[in-house]
């Protein structure tokens, strides 16, 4: 029985050209709107709502609706161009949508990316626990900033 091989991951996304470049390989046509989102997305390096990506888009001159916006962030998220975090206090929308894991400041409610390497040995530990293979992994990190250097050292 022949299978076919498995499609090569596309390279991560780490710029907005890198964003405008695989709306283009995936067909997916790169509206004004769509551009303008994609724009602040990268310009604002933050977790926005759809409601403040809106905001944002209309102070700068923008005209977009609130549905083209919805719309927007949806395609983008389910194509893997944007990230889609879901809170319990709705949807935000940042542009890294390549694997990493978040570190959730509980004072600001900013969510600030890092990129985590877990050691090996850990990953095989979990896996031995489970019976689960790890091909990817996202952590969630929970804190208050501090703004005090640890006296400790």
């Amino acid at each position: 029985m022949f299978t076919s091989p498995a499609p090569s991951p596309l390279p991560p996304i780490r710029s907005l050209e890198d964003a405008i470049d695989r709306c283009q390989r995936l067909g997916l046509r790169l509206s004004r709107q769509r551009r303008a989102i994609l724009e602040l997305l990268w310009d604002a390096k933050d977790h926005l709502s759809a409601r403040q990506i809106y905001d944002r888009l209309n102070q700068a001159g923008k005209d977009i609706g609130h549905t083209s916006v919805y719309q927007n962030l949806e395609a983008l998220s389910e194509h893997g161009i944007i990230e889609c975090v879901e809170r319990a206090d709705g949807r935000l929308y940042g542009n890294i949508s390549d694997s990493h894991s978040h570190v959730n400041c509980l004072d600001s409610q900013k969510i600030i990316d890092v990129h985590v390497e877990l050691p090996p040995s850990l990953i095989a530990e979990i896996e031995a626990k489970t019976g689960v293979k790890i091909v990817d992994y996202r952590i969630d990190f929970y804190g208050y900033q501090n703004s005090e250097p640890s006296a400790q050292g």
